[in-house]
């Protein structure tokens, strides 16, 4: 039987990879419903080829345009957060969460709630409501499928092994592209510098999240969500090859690695028909070429981004909330042209200094706070703009 898929985030960098392995491999899934915020060109696109049943616009000003674009097939189109809802906790079994930011919270907790398999690519939601996603995966049968390269390679590694088995689990970062800058070259950086990651292809706020370090912090908060291991049993290295995507340690002195080429698509196909495997166009390594594999400590001065994220994490409470929503206005602030690149990591220091919320019981009280704190890091960068 065909699996039923859904993709939230249709048009995104994780979207378009997702459907890429879907159209090479059209016998093996039948798509239910795709997603996008602004893109309607690209949602009606990739509706018409898939034959996907529902297509979603988040803004509601563009329904009359994706209509038009569906017109004479059998795709509906539909526009807003119900409709949002609707295609996460649809008649699929299977949905890509890719939605980026905040935004994803509540279209991944609709998922999870209707016990669907989600495969995880939307960091927000995990950093900002780990807690109450895998209660509610836990109360609803539902799974989570970690989707991010180094999660998803750790979950490889596991193959089933018990949380008592594992001694630590190593993430591993490429260092991004200001891994061997001096402390004034990072602060002189650029938006294009900090987006021109040197091996993976992204989008912007994740490219600029992997240049400050970020990008490692969010995802050690993940893994504890994910894997249920403390933050002392998490470490993370800087591997600037980009070829082991994370190691897992065990009790008996034994680490397996999972290794590959930077492509988002080995960890989405692994994801999409687990618990099998499936071929993907992804280059093959070719190691002796490679010739070396080099792994050092992250530098926490230069890059202090990682530090607080992993004093959030133990922290707990609000902290991980308050810590993504500063990261997502500082960083959009940043692209914008309007602060330093190294103002980045000060504003979400700040945000974090002066958090004082209850951790949240509810996604309502977790979108609640995120709006507070990206009002809060708005008027810091506007009494520092002017």
């Amino acid at each position: 039987m065909k699996r039923r898929v859904s993709i939230l985030g249709a048009t995104g960098s994780v979207g378009t990879s997702t459907l890429d392995l879907i159209e090479r491999s059209p016998e093996r899934f039948e798509v239910i419903a795709l997603t996008a915020a602004t893109d309607t060109r690209g949602l009606a696109d990739a509706a018409r080829r898939t034959g996907a049943r529902l297509a979603v616009i988040a803004d509601s000003s563009r329904l009359t345009e994706l209509e038009a674009m569906l017109a004479g097939t059998d795709c509906r189109a539909a526009a807003g957060s119900d409709a949002l809802m609707e295609a996460a906790a649809g008649e699929a079994e299977w949905v890509m969460a890719a939605i980026v930011g905040c935004a994803g919270l509540e279209p991944v907790m609709a998922a999870l709630e209707a016990g669907r398999t989600v495969a995880l690519a939307n960091k927000e939601a995990l950093v900002s409501a780990g807690a109450l996603m895998t209660e509610a995966a836990a109360r609803n049968g539902a799974t989570i499928l970690p989707v991010d390269s180094e999660h998803n390679a750790i979950f490889q590694c596991l193959a089933g092994s018990s949380r008592e088995q594992v001694s630590k689990l190593i993430l591993t970062a490429s260092g991004g592209p200001f891994r061997t800058s001096t402390e004034p070259e990072i602060r002189a950086a650029t938006p294009a510098q900090a987006v021109a990651h040197p091996n993976w292809s992204m989008g912007a706020k994740i490219s600029v999240d992997s240049a400050t370090l970020m990008n490692k912090g969010l995802e050690l908060i993940e893994a504890h969500h994910l894997f249920g291991l403390p933050s002392e049993r998490i470490e993370v290295l800087i591997h600037p090859q980009s070829v082991v995507h994370s190691l897992v340690e065990f009790i008996d002195g034994s680490v397996l690695a999972q290794l590959g080429s930077p492509d988002m698509r080995v960890p989405i196909a692994f994801a999409l028909t687990w618990p099998e495997r499936m071929a993907t166009p992804a280059e093959r390594l070719k190691l002796a070429q490679i010739g070396k594999l080099e792994f050092q400590e992250p530098d926490l001065q230069r890059f202090p981004a990682l530090r607080m994220a992993r004093q959030a994490l133990e922290q707990g409470g609000a902290a991980p909330t308050v810590l993504n929503a500063a990261n997502e206005v500082a960083v959009a602030t940043f692209l914008a042209g309007r602060i330093g690149f190294t103002e980045v990591p000060e504003l979400v220091e700040q945000a974090l200094e002066r958090q004082t919320s209850l951790a949240p019981s509810s996604i309502e009280e977790v979108i609640a706070i995120d709006l507070e704190t990206r009002k809060a890091v708005g008027a810091m960068i506007e009494a520092r703009c002017h």
